[in-house]
């Protein structure tokens, strides 16, 4: 009774504290809206209410803001559980998308199909990105097992992939795309909220939320690949079946976010390790720490993102790396010092 109350508190904070930050998400910006406002467009939109509002306010509020914010939580959380499996998986603390070559797949299969009509019309940028995402895993899985030197080789196989497909990508985008398509997707392969809108929520949410729950029902799984394969295989798990299960599950929800807003990076890195210090290493309350935890600070960033220079919007992924790279390298000391 005692622990079911505790985690029904848990969970209610957890709500209240992204509701909280989607609020703010909504509210913050160039022009500020009054939280109130924030309020009665819900109201209005959602439950059909008649509170009298500026259509502007509203319409800013409702068609910009608040996607924009519903997105970057949903890639936040995404990111964030990602890099919790695949730290696991691999038994590395540097394992992350970005790192692994993962989001550099995902971006060369979105510009392949963006640009250069990959699949004659019959994929779509979501699935460019996710068969970008799996061929650059795949490679640099292949990489990592032929060096044979143990978990740091996956490392130094993620950073040769990544080289190779953001290379990929430069040459696509320098060869085939016009002034104006360069542009543009430069400016998106940094991360870039600005053209989200509720169609991208459509296929973020499910996503987010179906990819979360496949890894959260993997948690004892990823509790006992801590200690090795043959360690989880002792245990009664399937270790093939849920590697690919759950590396595949990684793949599709870095290779939708991609998709939508670009390669971002130190989220599925930083994140995890943060969670770890406040809630510990089983996965029960480690996932979920690490989604509300990245939703939170992509919500954060993207706030700072649109207020930090008045009249510009900075690439997203700028204030991730800003605030990513400093949070990691006091990680590190921090574990270096409790060593």
């Amino acid at each position: 009774m005692g622990a079911c109350f505790t985690f029904t508190r848990a969970a209610l904070l957890a709500a209240g504290c992204l509701l909280f930050a989607l609020w703010l998400g909504a509210a913050v910006g160039e022009t500020s809206i009054p939280m109130d406002v924030v309020a009665k467009t819900v109201a209005n939109r959602l439950f059909h209410a008649t509170y009298s509002l500026d259509a502007i306010d509203e319409g800013i509020v409702w068609n910009y803001r608040l996607s924009r914010a519903v997105v970057a939580a949903c890639c936040g959380a995404s990111l964030a559980v990602s890099g919790v499996v695949l730290q696991s998986l691999l038994r590395n603390p540097l394992a992350d998308p970005y790192i692994l070559g993962i989001s550099a797949g995902a971006s060369t299969g979105a510009v392949g199909v963006a640009i250069l009509g990959f699949g004659a019309g019959m994929l779509t940028m979501p699935l460019g990105a996710f068969l970008g995402a799996l061929v650059a895993f795949a490679l640099v899985s292949l990489l990592a097992l032929r060096a044979g030197r143990g978990n740091s080789a996956i490392i130094l196989a993620g950073v040769a992939g990544s080289q190779l497909f953001n290379a990929l990508t430069s040459f696509i985008v320098t060869k085939a795309a016009n002034a104006e398509q360069a542009r543009g997707i430069m400016f998106w392969l940094l991360g870039n909220l600005s053209g989200v809108r509720w169609t991208d929520v459509s296929l973020a949410l499910p996503i987010a939320l179906a990819g979360f729950a496949v890894c959260l029902w993997h948690a004892r799984a990823l509790d006992a690949f801590t200690f090795g394969s043959q360690s989880a295989a002792s245990l009664g798990i399937p270790v093939r079946r849920v590697y690919i299960i759950l590396a595949g599950v990684s793949a599709l929800m870095t290779a939708i976010m991609v998709s939508i807003v670009g390669s971002i990076g130190f989220i599925g890195l930083v994140i995890p390790h943060a969670a770890r210090m406040i809630v510990g290493v089983r996965h029960g309350s480690l996932l979920p720490a690490a989604a509300l935890i990245g939703a939170i600070f992509m919500i954060a960033a993207d706030i700072v993102s649109r207020t930090i220079i008045a009249g510009q919007v900075l690439p997203i992924g700028v204030i991730t790396a800003l605030f990513g790279a400093p949070a990691f390298a006091l990680i590190l000391s921090q574990r270096r010092s409790a060593a």
